[in-house]
């Protein structure tokens, strides 16, 4: 089958497998294994299903399998949570293949949000579902940097992570952000994975880096909605900020992260030196789209 929703399917339950070995589930390892994780006859016999049937999912053949039966999977994989819903996800695109010419809606940015942004204390930016920056405020801008000085299409987080030459300076964990981003994405895009964007960075993401296939091809997902995140920033040094997610109108639809210091530490105080170095009119982090203008052109 040539849909996409099928092939994430089947690839997603085969990363998982290869991720379980005989002795987590139980079984003896045996002496002649040919495969790192379990065989599908284990996984089936777990889940309860024949292993014709379960071949056939891991094909990405049309197979469409009650809720219960993605259930038992996500038992017998010993899914979390998040990956719990990401099968379910999956599932539910693969059994309504999207139109081949499907018209995808442009992600919109309010202008009663972009004022709302400008009036918060702290840096804060609204992220689409591809993790592209559509709006900011000044102390967002100056936080990330360079935001104004990017074409629209590599306003994006992950595009920062694995191009700017910077982006291990300024973001000492690195490799847990870019794993984080990644799964988010992967999450994001379970019920839709055709999406140009979607396409567009995974393939441009994929041709200039090994690190970002390597981690691609884990699989892992994540739905966060709040953690934390350090940054090495130019001029104040090493700050950890938390950060919260609140989804704004529409399914799926962006979001509006805001960044936040505890009252009184050091990161507090090194956030607003930050905010004092901001001009008082334009300079960086100004949003440069007019209110008008709340469509992105590569969501279309």
């Amino acid at each position: 089958m040539n849909d996409g929703s099928a092939r994430e399917l089947a690839d997603f339950l085969r990363a998982r497998r290869a991720r379980l070995s005989p002795q987590d589930v139980g079984f003896a390892p045996g002496a002649r294994r040919k495969v790192a994780g379990l065989r599908r006859e284990e996984l089936a016999l777990l889940a309860g299903v024949s292993t014709d049937y379960y071949q056939r999912m891991e094909q990405g053949r049309v197979v469409r399998a009650s809720e219960e039966v993605l259930d038992a999977l996500a038992r017998a994989l010993e899914l979390d949570p998040d990956e719990t819903r990401h099968l379910h996800t999956l599932a539910r695109a693969a059994r309504h293949p999207a139109p081949e010419r499907r018209r995808r809606a442009p992600e919109r940015v309010p202008v009663s949000t972009r004022r709302l942004l400008h009036t918060m204390s702290g840096p804060a930016m609204v992220l689409g579902r591809h993790l592209d920056v559509l709006a900011w405020n000044p102390l967002a801008g100056a936080l990330f940097g360079g935001l104004d000085d990017l074409p629209r299409e590599e306003r994006n987080l992950l595009r920062a992570l694995f191009h700017h030459p910077d982006a291990r300076d300024v973001c000492p964990d690195w490799e847990a952000s870019a794993r984080e981003y990644i799964g988010m994405l992967r999450a994001a895009v379970a019920a839709d994975p055709d999406h140009p964007r979607a396409r567009e960075l995974v393939g441009g993401l994929s041709i200039h880096s090994e690190e970002f296939r390597r981690f691609w091809a884990r699989h892992d997902v994540r739905e966060s909605t709040h953690g934390s995140k350090r940054f090495v920033h130019p001029m104040v040094g090493e700050l950890t900020l938390d950060w919260d997610a609140y989804p704004l109108p529409g399914a799926p639809g962006p979001v509006l992260v805001a960044y936040t210091a505890e009252p009184g530490t050091g990161d507090a105080e090194r956030l607003q030196l930050l905010a004092g170095l901001l001009p008082e009119r334009g300079g960086p982090g100004r949003d440069p789209a007019p209110p008008h203008d709340t469509g992105t052109a590569h969501n279309r």
